[in-house]
């Protein structure tokens, strides 16, 4: 019998058969057999306070939700994707032993205005919208091959807190700023007007402000669609969910690097002052991986693949670089690695483009 231990959210039968074998148990069930629901969950007494957000602001339409395998839209649905472990405290506790990361109270409630944001952006088409296009841009812009945010710039609201760029999400694409932005905006308290006022943002803030008052009334003209990676479609145990996520990152990994590695580390000295770049990332892996799993929360074993391709590329691309320049470029490698992994928390990938 596994050992019993103080478990949030524990049932009478965890209690009896404890954490360790009700872990085992909840593992080896299909997530979708596992029986969740938004109703009467955690995270459904969230949606609920959203919607209660909404409602104050005279917005009559609420965004749909649904559990999934991670938080997101569908393309240009105006319906909420949910991870479905945030109905089950639980599976919350599996999530956090699992991957080193769990949203607390606060990043959920972001995140959902955040995607309130998508959703009525595309609910209501806003997108097409000339006015929306002059104030956030095209949103049929691709994305950028890898985020490098300015977090200087007062162009952008700062709201998510996505680890390798602070609170600059926003400056990702016009469909990201709009929702960020969307996502101040509707926070109770946020101040904002007090807050950005001196920001060039604020036009963009004064932008959703009026477009949201004009819709108080207005049907939303894009309701319904598809769920994207809804749980009734995950017939795979939970234990293979993680499994996949690992996967997922190896194989995401394979991607070329070429020209970034070659933008790094450029061969510009006297051929006795360089040394190759290979040896040099094989003999900092460690210290490389566990920094950015520190600053990122993410997995080890989710980074070792990157860097082993950087490795792989650098050594088949024959980089060199000054010696003296050995640590300053280590802290550039920890920054790129980082970007790319971060990258791939928001969109699947580790470079970035517009599908």
């Amino acid at each position: 019998m596994g050992t019993i231990r103080a478990v949030k959210g524990a049932t009478g039968k965890d209690l009896v058969y404890g954490w360790d074998t009700v872990r085992y148990e909840l593992l080896n069930t299909r997530v979708c057999d596992l029986r969740l629901r938004l109703e009467g969950s955690p995270i459904g007494r969230k949606v609920y306070r959203m919607y209660r957000e909404l409602e104050a602001k005279g917005l009559s339409f609420r965004p749909p939700c649904y559990l999934s395998d991670s938080w997101g839209c569908p393309d240009r649905v105006p319906m909420i994707g949910i991870p479905f472990y945030l109905a089950d405290e639980r599976l919350s506790q599996i999530e956090e032993e699992e991957t080193g990361d769990l949203e607390d109270d606060q990043e959920i409630m972001m995140l959902l205005r955040h995607e309130a944001g998508h959703a009525f952006n595309y609910g209501y088409r806003l997108y097409d919208d000339p006015a929306w296009i002059d104030a956030f841009g095209s949103f049929d812009s691709p994305y950028r091959e890898t985020f490098r945010p300015n977090p200087y710039s007062r162009q952008y609201v700062r709201h998510i807190n996505a680890s390798h760029v602070g609170r600059c999400y926003a400056q990702k694409h016009p469909d990201e700023d709009f929702a960020e932005t969307f996502a101040v905006w509707l926070t109770p308290r946020s101040a904002w007007r007090r807050r950005y006022r001196f920001w060039p943002a604020i036009a963009k803030l004064r932008f959703v402000d009026r477009t949201m008052r004009k819709l108080r009334d207005v049907k939303v003209l894009a309701n319904g669609g598809k769920p994207d990676r809804s749980i009734s479609e995950m017939d795979l145990l939970l234990i293979d969910h993680y499994g996949r996520r690992q996967e997922r990152y190896r194989q995401a990994a394979q991607g070329y690097v070429d020209d970034i590695l070659e933008e790094i580390f450029p061969a510009d000295g006297p051929e006795r002052t360089l040394v190759e770049v290979a040896p040099i990332i094989r003999t900092n892996r460690w210290e490389l991986v566990t920094r950015v799993a520190h600053w990122t929360g993410l997995d080890e074993m989710n980074i070792y693949p990157l860097l082993t391709k950087m490795e792989e590329r650098s050594k088949a691309l024959g980089l060199k670089l000054r010696r003296a320049l050995v640590n300053s470029k280590l802290l550039e490698l920890t920054a790129l690695i980082t970007t790319l992994s971060m990258n791939y928390v928001h969109s699947g990938k580790f470079m970035v483009t517009k599908d």
